[in-house]
């Protein structure tokens, strides 16, 4: 679906002529004569759904003109069902470019509306299935896509969203089989991405770049640049994840080349900067990110950025919002970074053990494995570390966790391997961690 403001006009007059999508019983009747009466009847007030998916977008951005332009139809014909779909994918749109997860809910009401003309749309069922997915409701989505999947097995939206639920549940393999189902059906960008991605966590780290050529080679639509920077973005992170700093900075760079001030690619930008040393340019990166889209990890890398830029009181209110805003929303993330900093070590625990109740992933996994690695619950670590390394991923974080975990339970020789290897495919992968890991291997290297 193009969604240039003039493809989208096209669009609604071709509803309107057409009268595709129709709502039970035809379109609207013709407009009865005007009573008698000298005062109309007041309208009924729009339900809350209608209201949110309505409100203002508060940009200047394209994707704010579409989703305008989306409700201004809307007025005229207030229960036309693919202009309520194509607004609630207007506003997925504007979620994905500002990485603000707010805006989903806004898509979700446009579901909700659609839900209320036609009660089993499979095109809202869709965008339900997607919100799911953003509010972390992991097995509400894959059952989503799973019930639009028994209706029409081809349906790719639902393919996506059952592949990111699984992949979040730990069921990997059925995520690669969802992926690999979209490849075949049709080979694009979104099929592309996730094909890379997992390739990636499986440790093919080759052929995941391979295949992120081929999702960066679809993603060329100037009038929707978001998808072909988000995968730029994840290419350039798999040779940050390799320690080829130099390379992801200019694969962030050439995101930001498709959308101006893309908070993921900021967010890398601040990160190689931190790792070459030069904290200021890290803090002008990562305050640029964290102002548009005000997430856990950005705070997180904000802060260290700060904290080498001297700037001990920054450091510090970006601490307070890491832990802000993770109690809010985002635990696993604040499990992390407590973990990391050595830090309310039981808090940790104990939010770590919460998220895992609902997810099974790579991250979450290594999350609790090293909450548990700090609170000496040495054992519970090692299981939860195996789960994290399980397919193979090659990521300095995984192994210098997993090595220091063996090293504790006293396999020097298998643990100070793994942390060699951590340190030499990504020698700078965290601010804390690379300090600790080779302060660790010249501690114990240093013993008789």
């Amino acid at each position: 679906m193009k969604t240039t403001v003039t493809a989208l006009m096209a669009l609604v007059m071709t509803s309107l002529v057409s009268g595709c999508s129709r709502a039970p019983g035809g379109d609207p009747p013709a407009p009865a004569p005007a009573p008698s009466a000298s005062v109309a009847p007041a309208a009924a007030p729009p339900s809350p759904s209608r209201r949110l998916a309505l409100a203002p977008p508060g940009g200047a951005a394209e994707v704010d003109r579409l989703i305008g332009e989306a409700q201004k139809g809307l007025a005229r014909i207030p229960d036309k069902v693919d202009l309520w779909t194509i607004l609630g994918r207007l506003w997925i749109r504007k979620a994905r470019e500002t990485a603000d997860p707010g805006f989903y809910s806004n898509a979700g009401a446009c579901a909700a509306v659609i839900l209320e003309i036609e009660p089993d749309n499979r095109l809202a069922r869709g965008l339900e299935a997607q919100v799911k997915l953003n509010e972390h409701a992991f097995v509400e989505a894959m059952d989503l896509a799973d019930r639009a999947l028994s209706r029409e097995a081809d349906d790719l939206v639902a393919l996506g969203v059952k592949s990111d639920a699984c992949l979040e549940l730990g069921r990997f393999d059925d995520a690669v089989r969802a992926a690999q189902r979209m490849v075949d059906i049709k080979p694009n960008l979104p099929a592309y991405v996730r094909a890379s991605y997992l390739k990636w966590l499986h440790g093919q780290n080759d052929e995941a770049k391979r295949v992120a050529r081929l999702a960066i080679d679809a993603g060329k639509d100037p009038h929707d640049p978001e998808p072909g920077a988000w995968a730029i973005v994840q290419s350039a992170m798999i040779f940050w994840s390799e320690g080829d700093y130099g390379g992801a900075d200019a694969g962030f760079d050439l995101a930001l080349t498709k959308l101006k001030d893309f908070p993921p690619a900021l967010v890398g930008k601040g990160r190689a900067a931190l790792a070459r040393g030069d904290a200021k340019a890290a803090v002008t990166h990562l305050a640029r990110a964290f102002e548009q889209s005000p997430l856990v990890e950005t705070a997180w890398y904000l802060a260290d950025a700060r904290a080498a830029a001297g700037d001990a009181d920054g450091a510090a209110r970006a601490i307070a919002e890491v832990e802000r805003r993770g109690r809010q929303s985002d635990h696993r993330s604040l499990a992390l970074f407590f973990a990391v900093k050595n830090r309310n070590v039981d808090e940790a625990v104990r939010l770590a053990e919460t998220e895992k109740k609902t997810r099974g992933d790579v991250w979450t996994e290594d999350a609790l494995a090293w909450a548990y690695y700090r609170a000496g619950r040495l054992q519970d670590a090692k299981e939860a570390s195996g789960r994290a390394t399980r397919l193979g991923t090659r990521d300095a974080q995984l192994g210098y966790h997993a090595g220091a975990i063996k090293l504790a339970l006293g396999d020097k020789a298998g643990g100070l391997r793994q942390i060699k290897e951590a340190l030499k495919l990504s020698p700078k992968f965290d601010v804390t961690g690379a300090e600790e890991a080779a302060a660790l291997v010249a501690a114990v290297e240093k013993k008789p």
